[in-house]
């Protein structure tokens, strides 16, 4: 990636992570260029929302305080780490689920 593609993308990457709503609206907002640093950083919020949220429904089942933490650290880090990478201007993959996200979303933004 370019660095005139990186200082273009940042601030709709940078929204993208911001609530499932932050998605939708920096997708739609990376509709009209099609930037490939802002498509990046949304196929990685739109892969950890929609993975927080299927997660989310499987660890309600459990009555423990100690896994709902565990799973909202988990997250929590990740969402950090990408939101630090987009205001960065790193398109780098977050840990564990990145490559798949990329791999499974890779229609997204092209």
């Amino acid at each position: 990636m370019e660095n005139q593609d990186i200082a273009d993308g940042k601030n709709i990457a940078v929204i993208s992570y911001l609530t499932i709503f932050g998605t939708i609206i920096a997708f739609f907002l990376n509709n009209d260029k099609k930037n490939k640093f802002a498509s990046f950083h949304i196929r990685q919020a739109l892969g950890l929302w929609l993975t927080f949220f299927v997660l989310g429904y499987v660890i309600s089942a459990f009555d423990s305080w100690l896994i709902t933490f565990c799973f909202w650290m988990f997250f929590g880090v990740l969402f950090i780490y990408g939101f630090i990478n987009a205001v960065a201007g790193k398109p780098q993959t977050v840990p564990l689920l990145g490559d798949f996200i990329q791999k499974l979303f890779a229609s997204i933004g092209n």
